[in-house]
């Protein structure tokens, strides 16, 4: 449904007479301040988890990835090479939301390029709501970064980290102080590892007779080094009339060295065509976000938070490579250049306001404009090109997001609280370049929100810590901009299960409606349990289509019909006095979260949407005593077979992590903190499969090895 500018007009009218109509300057309510005993897991209408800054640190860990593999309904694998996806409902990009300080993360931006130091918390909500993007159909994960110093600070932390893949020192610090109206904060962290690892592959071939035609193993040493660097300054003022300013920038830079050596050895069949090739890349990717915010509260009761920011960000990708055929000649020798920067400009900000009767009024804007550019070269002094291949490239693409937003959270009684909101979102895109055909694409997405939560009452009349929480919603899913340029990427040993990629301009979003239903049970400080389920119906579901084109085998994402969803989520936490009195410091959390789906346009069984997780399940145990605090954490994730379209599937072996960690403190300004992950050893395996009724079934398996990791650090404050 497109909005015009009248609808707008009458979204802002509406909330102004509303605010004015119910409460006039004379009569201000007063917002109410939420005391120490709030909790937004258990108050908050809208539904969320929030990861504090204690449970954050608590492991030690120096990559943020680390951290979601403890967190209920969440999960995390790695896909080929070094690639990390973080998971809500076991579905990936694209299904789930990552957030920096509620706003979409800027461009170039990675999990890696964040410090777990610099984050406040951590929110995970399974529902969607108006003030954030609703391009949450599995959920929303939303990264808040440390602000504002409230007193003197000054700490430092000096660490290592040792494991079979990487070694290498880290360190971060935190600096601030605050005065009467001000106050100022920085942070900065980073490490220099070194990488070393050695991936194993398995290809085969079965005629559709069933007889082996082609069979083929991989070995891949590789070494390099990996250096990152991230800083954040903050500032906040209060000015004379009360206003408040703020500024905020996060600068960061990584660079990656690597060389590879790929060896294939043909046991059965035909050789690829470069079954040694020898590599060396580099990549050094750099980001710069900086935003200035403004708040101001009126006489009337009006609350007005803006904020204007502008990103920048840089990609370089260097490729050297050295292969030859089975006869030890020269097949290829040369490189790929690619150099992409992007720039942007955004704008948000909501007004706020309580009026009579409980209600709490917000209306917002996002406002955001990107440009990108690539230059892309490729020489090579032996590999001969096909007629009309264009060794030099240049892209650039152009896209604008505008969304708008109103909702209302509703204290109805004590006990009964409503939340209702309506968001709509557009995107433009504008693509050219002597690569592609000129190409324009629109899409815009209405979505309503509805959330209820309802506290059981015990014999007194006041709640008795059950409650039940129902919402419904629509949300979406958004074509990424590779998803939709139709710029081919390629791979010398060109196949159904290592084919070429190229976009789909014609690409539309998805769109799902969704019924989640929660029953929470607080029966202590620090003590709940809780079972939530979704259901979500998808439109206009996104697979990806392998074919070959005459040439190479091509893969490209296409619209495929409709899918359903289903998810089931258990989880308890509590500190064990809550059940025997004279009990330890233990405290105690589990969670396993159940996910099924089904592609109607995809013939069954296991007729998944694609690489979804079907179960995780999480086990932690925490103890205190003295100067001492230590603890283990146990997550699963369940593998399995997904048939991601009728010929073409998709295996993943399951994993276990086992964490534990260990904390002593010397006095209250020293402690020493070690940790180890992956204490089990678990590698990541990924399997791609592929059918066609003329050369049978290829498959190809990888192993990338992990191993346990050791960090030792050492945290002083001054």
């Amino acid at each position: 449904m497109p909005l015009r500018p009248h609808h707008i007009a009458v979204l802002a009218a509406a909330f102004c007479a509303q605010a004015s109509a119910q409460q006039a300057p004379d009569q201000i309510q007063q917002v109410e301040v939420k005391g120490s005993g709030y909790d937004a897991r258990r108050d908050d209408t809208a539904a969320r988890i929030v990861v504090g800054r204690e449970e954050i640190a608590r492991y030690g860990d120096t990559d943020v990835a680390e951290i979601f593999r403890r967190i209920p309904g969440v999960t995390v694998t790695t896909g080929a090479g070094r690639s990390t996806e973080v998971r809500m409902r076991g579905l990936g990009p694209g299904y789930t939301q990552i957030l920096l300080n509620g706003e979409r993360a800027p461009a170039g931006f990675t999990l890696e390029s964040i410090s777990p130091e610099s984050i406040e918390r951590i929110e995970v909500l399974r529902v969607a709501t108006a003030e954030f993007s609703t391009e949450a159909v599995a959920g929303t994960i939303n990264i808040v970064l440390r602000k504002t110093a409230r007193k003197r600070q000054r700490e430092a932390k000096l660490g290592y980290l040792q494991s079979d893949v990487f070694r290498g020192p880290t360190f971060s610090a935190e600096l601030g102080d605050s005065g009467e109206r001000s106050s100022w904060s920085f942070s900065a962290s980073g490490n220099h590892d070194k990488f070393t690892r050695e991936s194993n592959g398995v290809e085969e071939t079965t005629s559709p007779g069933g007889a082996l035609t082609s069979y083929r193993t991989t070995i891949t040493p590789e070494a390099g080094r990996m250096n990152r660097l991230n800083l954040s300054p903050r500032l906040n003022w209060t000015l004379d009339n009360g206003d408040k300013l703020g500024w905020e920038t996060l600068a960061s830079s990584s660079s990656f060295r690597n060389n590879p050596h790929s060896v294939v050895s043909t046991l059965v069949g035909p050789p690829p065509p470069v079954p040694d090739l020898y590599g060396f890349g580099e990549f050094d990717d750099r980001m710069l976000t900086s935003n200035l915010s403004w708040t101001r509260e009126t006489p009337a009761g009006l609350k007005l938070d803006s904020k204007f920011g502008f990103e920048w960000s840089s990609r370089k990708m260097y490729v050297r490579r050295l292969g030859f055929d089975s006869a030890g000649l020269p097949e290829t020798d040369g490189h790929t250049l690619s150099d992409t920067h992007s720039r942007g400009l955004n704008t948000t900000g909501k007004a706020t306001r309580t009026v009579e009767g409980g209600h709490l009024l917000a209306l917002g804007w996002d406002l955001r404009y990107n440009e990108s550019g690539n230059i892309r070269t490729e020489r090579d002094r032996v590999r001969v090109f096909a007629p009309g291949v264009l060794l030099d490239e240049d892209f650039r693409a152009a896209v604008s997001r505008t969304a708008l937003y109103l909702q209302d959270e509703w204290t109805v009684n004590p006990r009964l609280s409503v939340y209702m909101g309506a968001r709509w979102e557009g995107v433009r895109t504008r693509v050219s370049g002597t690569a592609v055909e000129p190409t324009r694409v629109r899409s815009s997405v209405l979505s309503p929100v509805a959330q209820v939560l309802y506290k059981f009452a015990g014999n007194d009349g006041k709640s008795d810590g059950d409650q039940l929480r129902v919402a419904l919603s629509r949300t979406y899913k958004a074509p990424e901009l590779d998803s939709i340029v139709p710029l081919r990427g390629e791979f010398e040993n060109n196949s159904p299960t290592e084919a070429d990629f190229q976009g789909n301009p014609g690409l539309k979003p998805e769109l799902a409606w969704g019924l989640d239903a929660a029953y929470e049970h607080y029966w202590a400080e620090g003590a709940m349990v809780s079972i939530s389920g979704a259901v979500k119906r998808i439109r206009d579901y996104t697979s990806n289509r392998v074919y070959f084109d005459g040439l190479r085998w091509i893969f490209s994402p296409v619209n495929d019909g409709r899918a359903t969803l289903r998810s089931l989520d258990i989880e308890t936490k509590f500190p064990l006095k809550a059940i025997m009195q004279d009990a330890p410091n233990l405290e105690l959390r589990a969670s396993v979260s159940r996910n099924w789906s089904q592609v109607e346009a995809v013939p069954g069984p296991h007729n998944r949407m694609e690489q979804q997780t079907p179960l995780s399940a999480n086990l932690g145990i925490d103890y205190k005593m003295g100067a001492l605090s230590t603890g283990a954490s146990l997550a699963h994730r369940r593998g399995g077979f997904v048939r991601a379209a009728s010929n073409r599937g998709f295996y993943r072996d399951a994993r276990t992590d086992l964490d534990t960690y260990a904390v002593w403190a010397f006095n209250p300004k020293r402690q020493l903190r070690v940790a180890l992950s992956n204490l089990l050893g678990e590698d990541n395996v990924i399997e791609p499969s592929y059918f066609d009724p003329s050369i049978g079934v290829e498959k190809r398996r990888w192993m990338f090895p992990d191993g346990p990791k050791l960090r030792a650090t050492l945290e002083m404050k001054f």
